[in-house]
């Protein structure tokens, strides 16, 4: 592996799915402006996620409609049949 290409700065992150409300902890560099206070009572960046593997139809084996900021609603409006 080559030297110096990999972030220093691991730390405790909260990654949250908005669509199901399901929280987890991991280590990540990635930057953030929002925390959460997590179970233990410490407060940690928080990353929200539109999907994880509790709201994926793949692991759930349930096929639920995801729309993010009206999307679908976007489409269909664009390609309507007139």
């Amino acid at each position: 592996m080559k030297k110096g290409i990999h972030p220093e700065n691991y730390r405790q992150v909260i990654f949250k799915d908005i669509s199901c409300d399901y929280a987890f902890m991991t280590r990540s560099s990635i930057d953030t402006k929002d925390s959460i206070v997590w179970e233990d009572g410490k407060e940690y960046p928080l990353i929200k996620l539109e999907i994880s593997h509790k709201s994926h139809p793949f692991y759930t084996g349930k096929q639920m409609l995801i729309d993010t900021a009206g999307r679908v609603d976007k489409f269909n409006q664009r390609y309507k049949k007139k």
